[in-house]
């Protein structure tokens, strides 16, 4: 991936509806070119798609809970298949540490977060145990992923080193 990849990638992911001309203008491009490079980025897997960015609020989604999971050793693939089809699971990550995995929850309010905690969520197959954290304000949502890597493919700063020091010669 070159920095023209990078560059429509960036423009892409701060708006996934403008022109591919615009795109190619940004990265410097013509329309042709740039076309043909977001179809090879499609075809790799880096873009995995397009869509609408929706306010949770909107949806009556004012509630964000962040909930640590343990599951029973060997009824992972079990777990796993019942969190992708529970639809207020919103994201899951499998994790190092305490718990086995990280479930980002949405749901309305407090009551509704109590009920699925008590009568869905314990209920998956293996859970033994979770913890959950109730997110008070959501202070960063839509980080940049070109952002962030552009810090792992920058040159790395380098420790300035010393410089073979020269006797010093007296006046005399």
């Amino acid at each position: 991936m070159d920095n023209f990849d990078l560059g429509i990638l960036a423009a892409l992911e701060a708006d996934g509806r403008q022109p591919f001309s615009a795109i190619a203008e940004q990265v410097s491009l013509s329309k042709t070119p740039c076309w043909a490079r977001v179809q090879m980025l499609e075809r790799s897997g880096a873009i995995t798609g397009y869509r609408a960015v929706i306010d949770p609020s909107a949806l009556g989604l004012k509630l964000t809970a962040f909930v640590e999971v343990q599951v029973e050793f060997g009824r992972h693939g079990d777990f796993e298949h019942a969190v992708n089809a529970h639809p207020a699971v919103v994201e899951c990550y499998t994790t190092a540490g305490q718990a086995d995995y990280l479930l980002l929850v949405m749901t309305s309010d407090v009551e509704r977060l109590d009920s699925l905690l008590r009568d869905e969520l314990c209920h998956l197959p293996g859970v033994r145990r979770f913890s959950t954290t109730v997110c008070l304000k959501r202070i960063k949502h839509d980080g940049a992923l070109t952002r962030a890597a552009s810090l792992i493919t920058a040159p790395s700063p380098t420790k300035p080193t010393d410089a073979k020091k020269e006797p010093r010669h007296a006046d005399h």
